[in-house]
C-alpha cells in the first residue's frame, strides 16, 4: 500500500507526542467525567439529537476493502482499547448528521499516515448501551511538524482546521479525514458527517457547528 513518506525529524516527533497529551487532556481521558454540563445525562439540547438510521456497508473495492477487512476486528470496542485506543466519551453531531463516538490511539498521532493504523475509530451508539464501528479517521495536527496537506487513498484531508470543541482545544489545529468503511454515507463516504448516524440516547451526546478553516504555517527556514 502506498503512504505518505514519513519523517525522520526529530522535533517533528517531540510536537507529535506534545500534540497527543493534549489531545487526550482535551478530550477527558487524563481526567475521566470531565465533560461540561452541556453533554451530561439530560444536559441542554438533548432533544435535538436525532437516532442512528439502519444502512449496509458501503461497497469498497481495491486498498479501501483491505483497510475495512485489517480493521473490522475493532468491531469488538475492548479489542480496541486492548491495542491503545481510547474513547473520548462524547457522541458528536451536526446539524446536517453525526460523527459518533471517537476512540483515539495516541501513538498513532504523527506526521505520516498508514491507511493501516487509523489514530482514530468512530463509533455509532447501538441498543442496549453498545457501541458499533462505523468509520475511522486519520488525523493529523499541524504541530507535527507536516509541510503540506496530507492525502490518503487518493483524497486530499478536510483543513487545516481549528480542534473541535469541547472535546479538543480550538488551537489544536489539524487536518483529518474520516471513511465510513463500515457504514454507508449518502453524502459521501469521505464526508466528515454521516446523516444515518446520531446520538439519541448516549449519555454524553454534544451537538457541535462546523470548526473554522486556518491557514497552513509557511515553512520554518
Amino acid at each position: 500500500m502506498r503512504t505518505t513518506p514519513r519523517t525522520t525529524d526529530a522535533p517533528a516527533r517531540k510536537g507529535a507526542r506534545r500534540v497527543a497529551v493534549a489531545v487526550l487532556a482535551a478530550a477527558g481521558l487524563a481526567f475521566p467525567g470531565a465533560l461540561p454540563a452541556a453533554a451530561q445525562p439530560g444536559g441542554h439540547g438533548a432533544a435535538q439529537h436525532r437516532a442512528s438510521t439502519p444502512a449496509p456497508e458501503p461497497a469498497l473495492q481495491g486498498q479501501l476493502a483491505e483497510v475495512r477487512e485489517a480493521l473490522r476486528k475493532y468491531a469488538d470496542p475492548l479489542v480496541a482499547v486492548r491495542d491503545g485506543y481510547l474513547s473520548t466519551q462524547g457522541c458528536v453531531e451536526y446539524p446536517g448528521g453525526g460523527m459518533g463516538v471517537h476512540f483515539i490511539n495516541p501513538a498513532l498521532i504523527g506526521p505520516a499516515s498508514d491507511p493501516l493504523r487509523p489514530p482514530l475509530l468512530v463509533y455509532e451508539p447501538a441498543e442496549g448501551g453498545r457501541l458499533r464501528l462505523v468509520a475511522a479517521e486519520w488525523f493529523v495536527p499541524l504541530a507535527t511538524g507536516i509541510a503540506e496537506r496530507p492525502s490518503l487513498f487518493g483524497r486530499p484531508f478536510d483543513g487545516p482546521m481549528e480542534g473541535h470543541e469541547p472535546l479538543m482545544p480550538r488551537a489544536l489545529h489539524h487536518y483529518d479525514l474520516h471513511v465510513w468503511l463500515f457504514k454507508e454515507n449518502p453524502a459521501g463516504l469521505f464526508n466528515a458527517i454521516n446523516p444515518n448516524v446520531g446520538c439519541a440516547g448516549h449519555g454524553y451526546a454534544l451537538m457541535e457547528h462546523p470548526t473554522a478553516i486556518v491557514p497552513h504555517p509557511p515553512p520554518r527556514r
